[in-house]
């Protein structure tokens, strides 16, 4: 079903043009610096925290989750920008399985989109934030699992879509409800119960409750459940990604 050379060459291909793209990798950067110090000690002079995690500290895997999510739906938008170069054309007709082409973009989307959220890790130090090393660093799986379905979302979106305008409208139509959602900003367990609801039902909400647990051991749902639920949410996005690709024309 997979070509794993054309997949390693998609995904290395993805890396070499983020690595060539600096305004992608300031905004990466710059993002989490508006939210972290207008949000997190704006809020965190009002809101004393949650439990025993300070307000910045409880935010912080939240920022996370946040370039995550954004880092992975600006990497499917190659999809429609290698549409309009007629790259992707190129990739359609060529001898490999279009399965290859959806798994390499995903794993590539879900590289970079880790590559952004790890630019987060920088800011630990002047936050007073006390994360061992070896916790951002166990933090890396749970930060591939959460982008790597999410990328695939986003090109499942993509490759329904013909303009750059169109997907942005539709990206942020998701982005902004999932992340609100996944209690990053606040905890859903105060919140009316229709959120809380909603909230249950979000994919991310467990990705950032299984950041939480390893940066700072707050303990949620269990972590096998946490984890089981954005497999299961990675293996239909993925099905979704590759049922794109192999019915387009």
């Amino acid at each position: 079903m997979f070509d794993w050379q054309a997949v390693v060459m998609i995904w290395k291909r993805e890396l070499i043009r983020f690595g060539r793209d600096r305004t992608q990798i300031a905004g990466s950067f710059a993002r989490p610096v508006l939210w972290l110090l207008i949000l997190g000690l704006g809020m965190g002079s009002a809101f004393p925290g949650f439990g025993h995690v300070p307000y910045i500290a409880f935010l912080f895997p939240g920022i996370v989750a946040m370039n995550l999510i954004y880092g992975s739906f600006l990497s499917a938008i190659s999809i429609i920008w290698d549409r309009e170069f007629g790259f992707l054309k190129e990739m359609l007709v060529a001898p490999i399985p279009r399965a290859s082409i959806a798994l390499g973009k995903s794993a590539s989307g879900a590289t970079v989109a880790c590559l952004q959220g790890v630019l987060v890790f920088c800011f630990v130090p002047f936050l007073g934030l006390s994360i061992p090393l070896w916790k951002l660093l166990a933090g890396l799986p749970i930060m591939f699992l959460i982008a790597f379905p999410l990328t695939a979302m986003g090109i499942l979106l993509a490759s329904r879509m013909t303009s750059f305008e169109g997907f942005g409208t539709l990206a942020n139509f998701v982005v902004m409800p999932m992340f609100f959602l996944s209690g990053a900003v606040f905890p859903l367990n105060s919140a009316p119960p229709f959120l809380r609801l909603m909230g249950r039902v979000n994919p991310l909400f467990y990705g950032v409750d299984l950041l939480r647990e390893v940066f700072y051991g707050a303990q949620g749902h269990p972590w096998v459940m946490s984890i089981s639920i954005l497999l299961l949410f990675s293996a239909a996005a993925i099905s979704g990604a590759v049922l794109a690709f192999a019915h387009r024309a």
